[in-house]
């Protein structure tokens, strides 16, 4: 059956509840705040590896944490427990690649989608978290 309005599949809607989180990265106040310290706090070893990889790591650093805020926002409407940042990890598949979320430590009862972009001076992040029965 198709939604008729819209022609859209009904297997391209999206059933139940989900969970949205995204966030808006300035990247030259971001720069400011990007220590050693605040790398050795946030990122993984994976994540700081990949953000290395590129001349521009800034924007790397900046939109892999946009992914994680994200993350973490629409995590928080689904579970209200304490998560560490390093918890969440923003993995690519090939450089530049689709972003994966993993939330290390916890059981998956969830699937999250999520999509990266930056331009100019700005790195932007949206996370969907579907349950899953």
């Amino acid at each position: 059956m198709k939604n008729e309005l819209l022609n859209i599949p009904d297997d391209l809607i999206i059933q139940g509840q989900t969970f949205v989180g995204n966030d808006l990265v300035f990247i030259p106040d971001f720069e400011e705040s990007l220590t050693e310290e605040f790398k050795r706090k946030v990122y993984t070893a994976n994540e700081l590896a990949y953000c290395e990889l590129f001349d521009d790591s800034i924007i790397r650093y900046a939109s892999t944490w946009a992914a994680k805020e994200s993350v973490y926002k629409a995590l928080k409407q689904f579970d209200a427990a304490v998560i560490s940042w390093k918890k969440i990890e923003i993995t690519r598949e090939k450089i530049a690649g689709k972003p994966t979320a993993t939330i290390h430590g916890q059981q998956k009862n969830y699937s999250i989608s999520l999509s990266i972009s930056h331009d100019g001076e700005y790195a932007w992040a949206i996370a969907l978290l579907m349950p899953v029965k």
